[in-house]
């Protein structure tokens, strides 16, 4: 099991929105993520800034890479289109934020 954390931003005026979305997630998002290796994700919202932490299996990409192939995902990153506003750093990869520390 690998450890991930990384950033993203959304567009001003759209948290509430984001939010939204979110408390009403899609029960196959749910099945598909569990099913490419991810748990324990967990999304935080400071002001236009989303910090996100998970947990994947066997590791981080390719965990990630199975949630890419499905059709639910591609479905999701669709509908978010309009508020995610910078997803990936300029070498077109996550913003990962490298971990320093970790109490089990």
């Amino acid at each position: 099991m690998e450890r991930t954390c990384f950033t993203f931003t959304i567009k001003p005026g759209t948290a509430h929105e984001y939010r939204r979305r979110h408390d009403e997630i899609w029960p196959e998002m749910v099945s598909a993520l569990k099913a490419s290796g991810i748990s324990n994700y967990t999304l935080f919202l400071r002001e236009l800034e989303v910090i996100a932490y998970a947990e994947c299996e066997p590791d981080t990409q390719t965990a990630f890479a199975k949630m890419a192939a499905t059709e639910v995902d591609q479905r999701w990153s669709a509908w978010f289109e309009e508020i995610i506003d910078r997803r990936y750093g300029e070498d077109g990869k996550a913003m990962s934020v490298p971990e320093v520390w970790h109490l089990d």
